[in-house]
């Protein structure tokens, strides 16, 4: 007979909500709990506040994605019309966060995390190429993805699945000048 002992399984989703509620108290965020993932929801005001607190006093030392989706058209939405998300994840207990805060337009601008992280650099400069979503405070926005000449966004839904025939007025390189 085997004496394997067990240990009580830790929710470290609970410890994390508890140090956020000590610290912001009720109203800067909304938490949904959905399987095995915490979501917390948070007004672009307190984004930088939120993502330093998770990462400064909860342990979440790592950024492992940013993305954005569009919800244009989505049926039932009510928020914003745009959403960034971070991943965050703690490496001791491998629990992770994601971070979401939305934006509408016509002017859709976040403050940047790349002051955290600096590996937000590359993830923001996609989001900005390709929803057209700004980051303030950001060293370097500019295209990552689509040349420098493309004026629109592609991966925002009100953009035609044909693209608006711009490709043929993109400068044509050669392999030895790619």
């Amino acid at each position: 007979m085997s004496t394997a002992t067990t240990t009580p399984q830790v929710d470290h989703h609970a410890e994390t909500l508890k140090t956020l509620a000590s610290i912001f108290g009720e109203g800067v965020y909304s938490a949904i709990r959905f399987r095995d993932n915490l979501r917390l929801y948070v007004p672009v005001s307190r984004l930088i506040d939120l993502l330093t607190a998770l990462r400064d006093r909860c342990g979440y030392a790592m950024l492992s994605e940013l993305g954005g989706t569009d919800y244009l058209g989505y049926p039932g939405r009510t928020r914003s019309r745009f959403e960034v998300h971070y991943v965050v994840r703690n490496l001791d207990t491998a629990a992770a966060v994601v971070v979401k805060a939305g934006v509408d337009d016509p002017d859709p601008t976040l403050p940047s995390a790349v002051p955290l992280w600096e590996g937000a650099n590359w993830m923001e400069r996609e989001v900005f190429d390709m929803f057209g979503i700004r980051f303030e405070g950001h060293p370097d926005l500019r295209r990552i993805l689509m040349p420098e000449e493309f004026v629109a966004y592609p991966l925002r839904k009100d953009y035609p699945l044909r693209g608006r025939g711009e490709r043929h007025n993109f400068p044509r390189l050669t392999r030895g000048e790619s």
